[in-house]
Formats: structure tokens, C-alpha cells, sequence
């Protein structure tokens, strides 16, 4: 096992080197379907709410330096005349190993009513920042299979930050909602340096990803119970990610589901919601080899709602996509 954790760290520090020429920074959750914010800049002010969310992922838990993830969200409608708009804030961190990434975006949307839902088109503009903590690394060196030197790894602490843009189309209906989005659509190219070097040393390449994502609201006759599916799909055209939801909610309070992750893990979700509060929580099995390291991964979200009175802005009241 000692052996097997090694290798994995010292992977880790490989593929991070190699990440300074191409990666992606957007974190997996579990319960996308909470915060479709943090990948759809359209998915805010969907409510007459100002909506607060802070959330955590630990990422195979057991294993050294494994991915965690760190976000806080804010959202709020308001409205310039008869037209509705709303504004959103989305800060995220992200750590694995040696490497860190920061984003911190600030979002608007346009919203117009269609048929029976609201359409949203949004934009985000954020700043991203990458760094790798070379003073860490470390290459064991008494064996025939590693190099204890190696120019494509950093040895020094280097860092950088580029303008990172992101946008979206959402829709919302009574029954169901969906929404697109594109993130790093400038592809951001960012220089790492040292501190004290005015010379670029590495480069970190913000991948384009796209987006889609959709659930419904199917309430069940007679009873208090609602059945409410979800997917999400992530993909840079290379990469696939596909997932698929399934939860159900009693008297819009308690809620509990199973997902599946495409080749990659089974998951587990419980929430609540009581008085404008929002708590969730969910486990994910691995179904890859990493099983034999890790437990598995947890992922907790607080969500908190503030009514506003917009009046005659969204006279018909409408469930909140984050808490289907």
C-alpha cells in the first residue's frame, strides 16, 4: 500500500508538471444539481431571493495531497425598469498536491419569460489564479524507474493569473430546467513565474469545457412525495464526463437520491430544507482501481435564502432549481 500511495503522489506530481501546459479547473460536485451557478453563469436569480451558498468536496479520502475543493456563491435578482436581471458572485479554490487554483468571477444574466419559464442568458468575468509549490516536490531517486531530475517539474514556487470568461443560457420551468454553458472560453494562457523573476518559466492553458445540465420537478399524485431527476454532462471534447440523478423529496423538506457517475463512481445524497436553509450531503463510491487507496469522497453544501420583494417582477412563484 505504502508503495502504491507513492506512486499515486509521485503521479500526481508528474501530471501537474504536464498540467502547466494544458488543464482543467473546474471541480466535479456530486450535487451539481445545487449550485448549476458554479458552471452556469445564467443559472442566477432564478427566485426572488438574495441566495447564499458555501460548499467542500474532499476528494478520495485516505489518500495524501488528494483533490479538495473549497466554493462560496451569491446570487440576487433585481430589475432596471420591466426588465429583470440578476447579478451573481462565484469564488472557488481547488488544491491537489502541490498545485492550487483560485476563481473569482462576478456574473450577470438577462431574463425574459418564455412560454411558461424564464430564459436566461449570463455572462461571467473572473480572474484565475494558478500556482505550484516546486520548493515541495519530490522524486524518489533509489530505484531504476524515476528520475530525480526532471525539467517538464518545477523546483522553485511559481505562480501566475490571467482574465478568465465564462457564459450561459438557462431555462426554468415550473416542471423542469436546463441550462448550457461554456467556461474558460478565452482559453486562457497563463504564465507561471517566481516572485522574483520577471521571466515566464511555465505555462497553464485553461481549457474550454462545455456544459449541459437538466432535471425535472414530477409530483406524485395524492402523496407529499416528488421525484426529481437530474443529468449532467461535462466535456472539453477530449474529456467525457456524463452523470445521472435520481432523488426524491418529502413535503419539500427531506430528500434523498442515488447517482451514477460514468465509469467513475456510485453515488449517495441526503438534504433538508427548513426556513430558507438548505443543507446536503453525499458520498462517492470509486468504481476505478483508486478504490484500493481511498474510502471514497464527501461533499457537504449550506445554502441560505433571503426574500425579496421584487412584486411585480415574478408575480407567479416558482420552485428554485438548486433545490430540486
Amino acid at each position: 500500500m505504502n508503495s502504491f500511495l507513492r506512486n499515486i503522489a509521485l503521479t500526481v506530481a508528474l501530471a501537474l508538471g504536464a498540467a502547466l501546459a494544458s488543464a482543467q479547473t473546474d471541480a466535479q460536485f456530486t450535487q451539481y444539481w445545487a449550485v448549476p451557478n458554479y458552471y452556469c453563469p445564467a443559472a442566477i436569480g432564478d427566485t426572488d431571493n438574495i441566495h447564499l451558498t458555501l460548499g467542500s468536496r474532499l476528494q478520495w479520502v485516505g489518500i495524501d495531497n488528494a483533490p479538495k475543493s473549497f466554493n462560496a456563491l451569491a446570487d440576487m435578482p433585481f430589475k432596471v425598469g420591466r426588465q429583470r436581471l440578476a447579478v451573481g458572485v462565484n469564488i472557488s479554490q481547488q488544491s491537489m498536491g502541490l498545485y492550487r487554483s483560485l476563481n473569482a468571477a462576478a456574473q450577470i444574466a438577462y431574463k425574459r419569460k418564455v412560454a411558461k419559464g424564464l430564459l436566461s442568458i449570463g455572462l461571467q468575468v473572473g480572474y484565475l489564479n494558478e500556482s505550484f509549490k516546486g520548493s515541495e516536490v519530490f522524486i524518489p531517486g533509489d530505484d531504476d524507474y524515476h528520475q530525480t531530475a526532471d525539467d517538464a517539474i518545477p523546483t522553485q514556487d511559481i505562480t501566475g493569473g490571467s482574465i478568465d470568461l465564462g457564459a450561459g443560457v438557462a431555462y426554468r420551468h415550473p416542471k423542469f430546467w436546463l441550462a448550457l454553458a461554456a467556461n474558460h472560453l478565452n482559453e486562457a494562457s497563463i504564465s507561471l513565474k517566481t516572485e522574483n523573476s520577471t521571466d515566464d518559466l511555465y505555462e497553464f492553458k485553461a481549457g474550454r469545457t462545455y456544459y449541459f445540465m437538466g432535471g425535472g420537478n414530477i409530483a406524485l399524485k395524492n402523496t407529499l412525495l416528488e421525484i426529481l431527476p437530474s443529468v449532467f454532462v461535462k466535456t472539453d471534447t477530449k474529456y467525457f464526463v456524463g452523470e445521472a440523478t435520481a432523488r426524491v423529496r418529502y413535503n419539500k423538506f427531506l430528500s434523498g437520491g442515488v447517482g451514477y457517475r460514468w465509469k467513475d463512481a456510485l453515488t449517495v445524497m441526503i438534504g433538508a430544507e427548513l426556513k430558507g436553509v438548505f443543507l446536503g450531503y453525499s458520498f462517492d463510491y470509486p468504481l476505478s482501481n483508486i478504490s484500493k487507496g481511498t474510502s471514497g469522497s464527501h461533499e457537504l453544501w449550506l445554502g441560505y435564502n433571503v426574500k425579496l420583494n421584487l412584486k411585480e417582477v415574478n408575480k407567479n412563484k416558482h420552485r428554485s432549481i438548486r433545490l430540486m
